[in-house]
């Protein structure tokens, strides 16, 4: 069992104190979005046997276990964070796994530079991922219903939303939602702007519903993303409840801190509220155009005591202990990897002794028992 030092990615939309306040050090005053828990090699863990990327590489049977390394290859196919957002991250949809191979294959032939800012694929992978709250968190997730997004744009009584209004009451539901969000993502920007700033003059004075739109606009005056934001289910998940995120599925996550897991993959493609590149007719081929509930997820008690978040997908599998004090030793040895992060309390894992934020790296087959008292989150994979 590796203890891992990680990574804390320091992106603009980051918390200054949430990640600090978890692990009990002192604030950077610099944002804290993002600690890294993994093989990725945009910021491998460390361990004291070297970068787990290299490490991984040096062995992969006997680091990741002969099924798992058969069914997704020489290398960790998932990536664990924390997740710490103080202010709204952009809103996005992730490919489906053939959509990805498609388009990292097509920009490869076309020459595009893998860093170049126009690339909207970096890998040819997938990138399903699940956000499980630590704290009240807030967030975006899928489609709302046209005639419910239809009467909560009608009711900010700006006179520039009316055909959108119209066409969420017209047309069937994949139509109408394709043919607003094209809409918004190809207007004159000047004109968008316009719009944008009088719907956030109104959601300011509405207040209730429109206030995380008025705290969206906030952060993004003038984006035509905050119109798009309004056609999206409003979510407010409590301390551990979850959002599982897959393919075409618009979000963005507003406010809070969480542990997030996802396929090891970079693959992004943006519908507004940043300054990155916006690709609109590759955005449009991805997107799934369908109403949607968010689907909140609640832990399910196993058989192994653990509680499991269940997702669709084999690349990651995240669960819960939350290990009493006297209890005795929880044996999570599995032919798999895994890496055990703990959130609260101290979890002793083997040899290992576990605070707020640290996580340890366990090669599949080696023992592996953790006691309490404290919570940990245990990530692995389905081989």
């Amino acid at each position: 069992m590796d203890r891992l030092t990680n990574t804390i990615r320091p992106y603009a939309w980051g918390s200054t104190t949430a990640i600090a306040e978890l692990t009990g050090a002192e604030p950077s005053g610099e944002p804290q979005a993002e600690m890294w828990m993994g093989a990725h090699p945009g910021a491998p863990s460390r361990t004291e046997r070297g970068a787990l990327n290299e490490v991984i590489d040096a062995a992969p049977e006997r680091e990741l276990g002969k099924a798992a390394a058969a069914k997704f290859g020489p290398r960790l196919p998932f990536l664990l964070k924390i997740l710490a957002a103080g202010a709204p991250l952009s809103l996005q949809v992730h490919p489906d796994l053939a959509q990805a191979k498609e388009g990292y294959a097509d920009e490869e032939r076309r020459g595009v530079p893998v860093d170049a800012p126009h690339r909207n694929y970096k890998d040819a992978n997938h990138k399903p991922e699940l956000i499980c709250a630590l704290t009240p968190f807030d967030g975006l997730c899928g489609f709302r219903a046209p005639a419910e997004t239809a009467a909560l744009l009608e009711a900010l009584e700006v006179d520039s939303l009316k055909p959108y209004v119209d066409l969420l009451r017209a047309q069937p539901e994949e139509a109408a939602l394709r043919e607003v969000l094209t809409a918004v993502l190809t207007a004159d920007p000047e004109e968008m702007a316009e719009t944008v700033t009088e719907v956030t003059a109104a959601a300011r004075r509405l207040g209730g519903i429109y206030a995380p739109y008025a705290g969206i606009a906030h952060h993004y005056p003038g984006d035509p993303g905050v119109i798009a934001a309004m056609l999206l289910n409003h979510v407010q998940l409590q301390p551990g409840e979850a959002l599982f995120l897959g393919a075409g599925i618009p979000h963005a996550y507003l406010n809070g801190l969480g542990v997030e897991i996802m396929a090891n993959s970079d693959n992004v493609l943006r519908c507004g509220l940043t300054p990155k590149h916006v690709d609109v007719p590759e955005l449009l081929r991805v997107v799934r155009f369908d109403a949607t509930d968010p689907g909140v997820l609640r832990p399910e008690a196993s058989e192994t005591g653990e509680e499991v978040y269940e997702t669709p997908i084999d690349e990651f599998r995240l669960s819960r202990l939350v290990l009493p004090e006297g209890a005795a030793p929880h044996d999570l040895t599995a032919p798999t990897p895994q890496i055990l992060l703990c959130t609260a309390g101290s979890v002793r894992a083997g040899e290992l002794s576990l605070t707020p934020g640290q996580s340890a790296f366990v090669p599949a087959g080696e023992k592996a028992e953790v006691s309490g008292p404290g919570t940990v989150f245990r990530a692995t994979v389905v081989a």
